[in-house]
């Protein structure tokens, strides 16, 4: 974070000082939630959670060298009080935001949301300092936290936008307003709470409308192949820079083929030239998060072979997110489990059937979160492409929803031992251990909240540094 005396945080936020001895002392350090990130000169904002209050730690937090903590009430250091922690963090973001002068791009989209802010992010990076949001921190307290690592040299932030409901966004882009704004798709994830792609959309496009006007600089980078995200077009007064394969598209890529180990390959094409790419990532679905993270490199001044040379380079830059592991005995483990929907469900097993030609190809599979009364067809609609799939043996993990999976498998025709439900992570380790060879793929994958990276991990927890190549 940009320096600033507890002094001039404790007027940013509105809050009153307690146990403050000297208003001048400087944060210069992070701005962090959790006491065991403290370092010096950090700010530890103090949040009353479900299961565990920050206040706690106040103490803990400051004996480790943060220099004051943002709370509610007084913990007996010295501390800013405020109303509302939350609401304070997103004040304090907003005024260090306006104070950088950096160029302010976000995204938002259904799927691939990380993968492609992590794309950006190694792009502008070769023009300048840059900031990105770590993992998946893009809520109401997540998107400060990122946006408060900028300090005074940051040139470039980027921040991933994430909605539950109508307004999430808007709210989101007045505390960081961005100059470069990207919608990569309307999906289902979420659809339960929202009620329909069209809600969906109302929402992402929130982003489109916060952006500034096109002769003020404003830039509306939209998916020509998705017609709600393409309509968005409508409700900005940006200028609209589209990627895609669809007519009209500024950004595009032909010649797309797959690599023999899964990795996606194009030509290039922007309005600067034309350049071919091998992306080390897995999965043709990588092929739409380029476009979109060259479409935001051109905009700010990239020409297309730096674009090209820099996607190429490319690696994932978050946990669990198509992580590949090769194990010395040839099975190769790929961790896609931090979050699942619909969409990420058909591309990963797309990617799984690419990168397992010729090999056993495994799907463990769990339950994906917060689709409603769509959750029974989805998931019954992801079982029945495995088997179109053709892979070779679907694991549904877990309860009411991984059965749906199962029988999805089941009735599109698998009804032998090419798929199974087991009730939790640790039987799925037990049946993998038992029956996995050399040369099988295994792909895990399912919503965060089940947890599945356990058994992930467990096939290669007994692999040592140097025996194992990690991409």
């Amino acid at each position: 974070m940009i320096a600033l005396s507890l002094a001039e945080i404790t007027a940013i936020v509105g809050g009153q000082s307690s146990d403050i001895p000297d208003p001048s002392l400087t944060v210069t350090g992070p701005v962090v939630i959790d006491s065991r990130l403290v370092e010096p000169g950090s700010l530890f904002a103090a949040f009353d959670g479900e299961h565990v209050d920050g206040h706690d730690y106040a103490q803990r937090a400051v004996g480790a060298g943060a220099a004051a903590v943002l709370a509610t009430r007084p913990v007996g250091v010295p501390a800013i009080l405020v109303d509302d922690v939350e609401v304070a963090l997103g004040a304090l973001a907003r005024s260090v935001v306006q104070r950088l002068g950096a160029t302010v791009v976000a995204l938002t989209g259904s799927a691939g949301k990380t993968s492609t802010k992590d794309l950006i992010a190694q792009l502008l990076q070769r023009h300048g300092p840059t900031v990105w949001t770590p993992g998946s921190l893009n809520g109401e307290i997540g998107l400060p936290l990122s946006a408060l690592r900028a300090d005074q040299d940051t040139r470039y932030l980027v921040l991933e936008m994430g909605a539950r409901a109508i307004g999430h966004i808007r709210y989101l882009t007045e505390l960081t307003p961005p100059k470069i704004g990207v919608v990569l798709n309307v999906g289902t994830a979420h659809i339960g709470e929202f009620g329909g792609r069209e809600q969906i959309a109302l929402a992402k496009g929130e982003l489109v409308e916060s952006l500034p006007a096109a002769e003020e600089g404003g830039v509306a980078v939209l998916n020509a192949d998705d017609p709600l995200v393409r309509a968005m077009a409508s409700r900005t007064k940006a200028r609209v820079l589209l990627f895609g394969e669809a007519e009209g598209a500024d950004i595009t890529a032909d010649n797309v083929r797959l690599t023999d180990s899964g990795q996606p390959a194009f030509t290039l094409h922007t309005p600067s030239g034309c350049s071919d790419v091998t992306m080390r990532l897995y999965g043709e679905h990588h092929v739409s998060n380029a476009l979109a993270a060259a479409a935001v490199a051109h905009e700010l001044g990239m020409s297309a072979s730096e674009i090209a040379v820099a996607l190429s380079e490319a690696g994932t830059l978050s946990r669990w997110r198509m992580e590949v592991t090769e194990r010395p005995d040839g099975v190769t483990v790929v961790n896609d489990a931090y979050n699942a929907n619909p969409e990420s469900m058909r591309a990963a097993l797309r990617a799984l059937v690419s990168m397992g030609k010729g090999r056993r190809t495994w799907a463990v599979l769990g339950p994906m979160a917060e689709l409603g009364d769509d959750s029974l067809a989805e998931h019954d609609a992801v079982g029945r492409l495995a088997v179109r799939l053709n892979v070779s043996k679907l694991v549904a993990v877990g309860g009411r929803e991984a059965s749906w999976l199962q029988l999805g498998a089941y009735n599109e025709g698998s009804w032998g031992e090419e798929s199974v439900h087991v009730s939790d992570a640790q039987a799925a380790v037990d049946l993998l251990r038992s029956e996995l060879r050399a040369g099988d793929v295994v792909l895990v994958k399912a919503s965060r909240s089940i947890g599945l990276e356990k058994v992930a991990l467990a096939l290669v927890e007994n692999v040592t540094e140097g025996e194992v190549a990690t991409r």
